[in-house]
């Protein structure tokens, strides 16, 4: 892959007359791509569209933005198309690649044990009676932060046991509840939020400060945050990261993908179909570890 890249890279500065700012950016990635194809263990012929594709989640896995592996993927697609018109390659792989511009980065989630200890990490007092009933909601329901703060006492349907949220665009929408995530909740409204909403009567949030005031989602944020701390959670948090960890989970479950659209509320099935990644994803990992011939 070396001498093929040396070979390409003459063609550009000589053929093309690239300029040498231009010629150093693709000599670094494609040196990269050669680094991938021979920790791979594959020569240029043997690669495959699949390959290509990994390599380029992996690059975009790592932070590099869309631009970046657009730049890297013109390279990748140049250098194959030269080796094809030299005789040096029988096919051109990269034809039907899509284009990483409309790849997204993969949110890292928690796993299901990970969720459970940030669940029980709140703790009894009155703060963490409050602290459990959203976490648990978040977990149980899929929302946003910004949703978990605009949402008041008379949107959480016990008997129903839905929750009413409004979400982008004021559109309205039911998402079931879950029997542990409804308890977390009434214990909060018997013994805590009545006395905190005594200090501030009239507000209809439904999680309140001790001053009785309504959560905003910067303290909803700093609260997750200090809880995953208190569970030994070392992953980057971020607040929808329960949101995130609430779709993969039911999609490793078995959900349909339809389903967890409507509970999530996205409007294009386009934007729910990251998680099919994630679990993808998820799922090579495992095999790499545990496979004998990975």
């Amino acid at each position: 892959m070396d001498e093929l890249i040396g070979l390409f890279l003459d063609y550009l500065a000589v053929e093309k007359g690239l300029a040498k700012n231009t010629l150093l950016a693709y000599r670094r990635d494609l040196a990269r791509y050669a680094v991938f194809l021979k920790k791979q263990k594959v020569s240029p012929d043997q690669v495959t569209r699949r390959l290509i594709t990994d390599y380029l989640m992996k690059e975009r896995n790592r932070g590099l933005s869309p631009a970046s592996v657009s730049r890297q993927m013109v390279a990748i697609r140049m250098l194959h198309r030269f080796a094809t018109e030299e005789g040096r390659l029988k096919e051109d792989v990269t034809e039907a690649l899509d284009s990483p511009k409309l790849w997204k980065h993969l949110p890292e989630v928690l796993t299901v044990s990970e969720a459970e200890s940030l669940l029980e990490a709140p703790g009894r007092k009155p703060q963490g009676i409050r602290d459990r009933a959203w976490l648990e909601l978040m977990y149980a329901t899929g929302l946003r932060a910004s949703e978990v703060s605009d949402l008041r006492v008379g949107d959480v349907q016990f008997e129903e046991g839905t929750v009413r949220i409004f979400g982008k665009g004021s559109k309205e929408r039911l998402v079931p509840l879950g029997r542990q995530a409804a308890q977390a909740v009434r214990r909060y409204l018997q013994t805590v939020r009545p006395k905190w909403a005594a200090r501030r009567p009239g507000d209809e949030a439904l999680f309140l400060s001790k001053l009785g005031r309504k959560m905003s989602r910067q303290t909803v944020w700093a609260i997750l945050k200090k809880n995953a701390k208190k569970a030994g959670i070392r992953k980057t948090i971020y607040p929808h990261i329960l949101r995130h960890s609430f779709a993969t989970h039911l999609l490793e479950n078995g959900a349909d993908l339809r389903i967890v659209q409507e509970l999530l509320g996205h409007s294009n099935i386009s934007t729910t179909q990251i998680y099919t990644h994630v679990e993808q994803s998820r799922l090579k990992s495992i095999h790499g570890k545990f496979h004998p011939r990975p």
